[in-house]
């Protein structure tokens, strides 16, 4: 579907900034990148349609692929090229990247936090939407069973054993372990289960999956990462 794009893109860079061969692949390559994450994520967007957020996701995901900071700024700086050229092309009548951070070397979520901090996180969920209840049923569970990000979005109901504390996770090469679960947690992903899940339309295969996406789907790790990234810096931690 990119493909007129990326031959048109080509041609402006070598014609219009006379770029060198390997500067041109280079940025083809940032373009590549955009393009497999949209075909992983199963997004037929052509590049008017996408937007700011799409983007941060995008910059997201090549993170957790550990390209260097160098390596996303540089392929932010492609997609700023590329968006440039959808302009003076009209192709897209507006540009997503000029909003679009690069990461910041210092500005990575904190390894570890104290117990104030992660109540400021926590007290930062907005419980009026429905997607803040999950978030805090999801921060609770982390908080209170230790549960890595992978362990968290592919959580089951049937792994719940809430009448005696435990929770069944199943971890790195698929081994599983009992793990105990705190009250206020329980009281959250009940509260999550019975009043917020129930009136989402559940995606074939995803019945059993405990947090959910508004279209039925579960949570990606990408997805996860975002809300963290947004309750730490409407938190204001460091």
């Amino acid at each position: 579907m990119w493909k007129a794009y990326k031959n048109g893109f080509k041609a402006w860079l070598q014609l219009e900034k006379s770029l060198s061969d390997n500067s041109v692949e280079a940025y083809l390559h940032d373009i590549e990148k955009l393009t497999q994450f949209l075909m992983l994520q199963k997004q037929e967007k052509e590049p008017s349609e996408l937007t700011l957020k799409d983007l941060e996701k995008f910059v997201c995901w090549i993170n957790e692929l550990g390209m260097t900071v160098a390596s996303q700024s540089r392929i932010i700086s492609g997609l700023r090229s590329f968006y440039k050229y959808c302009q003076q092309e009209q192709i897209s009548a507006s540009n997503p990247t000029l909003l679009l951070e690069a990461p910041k070397t210092q500005r990575k979520l904190p390894d570890v936090l104290n117990f104030e901090e992660i109540e400021k996180i926590i007290a930062a969920i907005d419980l009026s939407k429905p997607e803040g209840g999950r978030n805090k049923a999801i921060l609770e569970t982390m908080y209170s069973s230790g549960l890595r990000v992978s362990e968290v979005v592919n959580l089951r109901i049937s792994q719940l054993f809430f009448e005696v504390g435990f929770i069944k996770v199943i971890g790195k090469g698929n081994k599983e372990r009992l793990v105990p679960i705190g009250r206020d947690a329980i009281k959250y992903i009940n509260l999550y289960l019975q009043n917020i899940r129930t009136h989402i339309i559940i995606k074939p295969g995803e019945e059993d999956i405990v947090f959910l996406n508004r279209r039925g789907h579960r949570l990606t790790r990408v997805m996860i990462f975002l809300i963290l990234k947004a309750l730490v810096k409407i938190a204001g931690i460091q």
